[in-house]
């Protein structure tokens, strides 16, 4: 834990104020003179806000600092998933060295905390897992890595991929994932029910990726409905993408959020450009959680993507017609705030006591900070600066 103290900052956008950190905590805010021991740094009027958090990624699959990817592929989810799976030792994509790439990248532009998703399937075991266990403490006080075990290949169509979740989950990582129990397992049933005693028996919370679209994701979340409610699991499910949320059914649509909020289950976004996606001020209108993450950047499924919040909220915003200040406001709230009500992070904020996590922005104002390309001006984890306009002070591998 680091003592700091930073000069001249606008927390949230507003008036021009000093930060004292001590032992990693914000400590006293105002007119604060220059203290024996404790280094100093000047904020130029910079906005400070919050860590950003990518609360949906997969930094074991970028080929981020690699030679280009050539892909000429048909682009169905299943193919996709099928020759990533059998093609990742050839390509050479190194867990631990590309995690460490991308996570460094989302550090450099102002993130303190990483939710990734992380394959794991009966042709590579654990191996993924442990790469980016092995990231997770080479980046300890630069980020935090949260692990969602993923089983991206399926579940109940791959005889022996239950175990490894259960090995995985036994072994330190916090979340457990899953894919269209449709879609991919074809027994939404058998998947469901086998993800709900994994959660139970390890006490973790589930974070779903759900793709599938129209009525067929909706059947999808009402037997996830009905699990959450029947296990009590209400405030520790969440569900990736929902893509059929974005559904032109303003009623059907509405039902669901209506039970997406009373069971507190979070939604995380991408804001996908291709497909369809929830609206997050309808989402936000029926008060229900919302995280937001960069997926999958620059690997094998395809070309774009950067390890940047801020360029996610601004994919986020351009996904759902935002113009208005406040609405520009709101996705930022959603790369950062809403991210820490995702992964329930204890201290994050910028209060008396809270985690000295966070970056500083350009802009006027917060509004102007989305839209605004300039790298982050600084960011600071537990009180000890971490980058500086867009560089890390770890390199990259």
């Amino acid at each position: 834990m680091h003592d700091l103290l930073l000069k001249n900052v606008r927390p949230l956008g507003g008036a021009t104020t000093d930060i004292l950190i001590r032992d990693g905590r914000i400590a006293q805010t105002g007119s604060i003179a220059a203290q024996p021991g404790i280094a100093v740094e000047d904020g130029g009027n910079a906005i400070a806000w919050p860590g950003l958090i990518d609360a949906h990624t997969h930094i074991d699959k970028t080929t981020w600092g690699m030679g280009w990817h050539e892909n000429n592929r048909e682009a169905t989810l299943r193919s996709r998933i099928d020759f990533e799976r059998e093609n990742r030792l050839a390509i050479g994509l190194d867990p631990h060295r590309q995690s460490m790439r991308h996570a460094i990248g989302l550090a450099a532009h102002g993130a303190t905390h990483i939710r990734s998703h992380v394959d794991i399937d009966t042709t590579h075991g654990l191996r993924l897992v442990e790469g980016v266990q092995e990231t997770r403490e080479k980046l300890k006080g630069i980020i935090d890595i949260e692990i969602v075990v993923f089983p991206q290949s399926g579940v109940m169509c791959m005889p022996g991929t239950v175990e490894l979740l259960d090995e995985a989950l036994s072994n330190g990582c916090e979340v457990l994932g899953g894919l269209d129990p449709c879609g991919i397992d074809r027994d939404p049933k058998g998947q469901l029910d086998v993800l709900f005693q994994l959660a139970l028996k390890h006490g973790v919370d589930i974070d779903i990726h759900l793709h599938e679209a129209g009525e067929l994701g909706a059947f999808s979340m009402e037997l996830i409905f009905e699990r959450v409610r029947a296990n009590g699991m209400q405030g520790h499910f969440a569900i990736s993408h929902a893509f059929c949320l974005g559904m032109n059914d303003y009623l059907r649509v509405g039902k669901l959020m209506e039970q997406i909020a009373e069971l507190d289950i979070a939604i995380l976004t991408t804001g996908a450009p291709s497909a369809t996606v929830p609206s997050v001020k309808r989402l936000k209108e029926h008060g229900i959680r919302i995280g937001a993450g960069c997926d999958g950047i620059r690997d094998t499924w395809g070309p774009w993507g950067q390890p940047d919040m801020i360029d996610r909220a601004r994919i986020i915003g351009m996904k759902n017609g935002v113009r208005s200040d406040d609405d520009l406001k709101f996705m930022l709230e959603i790369v950062s705030q809403g991210g820490a009500d995702v992964m329930h992070l204890d201290g994050y904020g910028l209060d008396i006591g809270d985690h000295a996590d966070f970056t500083l922005l350009a802009g006027e104002t917060p509004a102007n900070a989305v839209v605004e390309i300039t790298p982050s001006p600084l960011v600071v984890k537990g009180g000890q600066v971490v980058a500086r306009n867009g560089v890390c002070i770890i390199e990259m591998p």
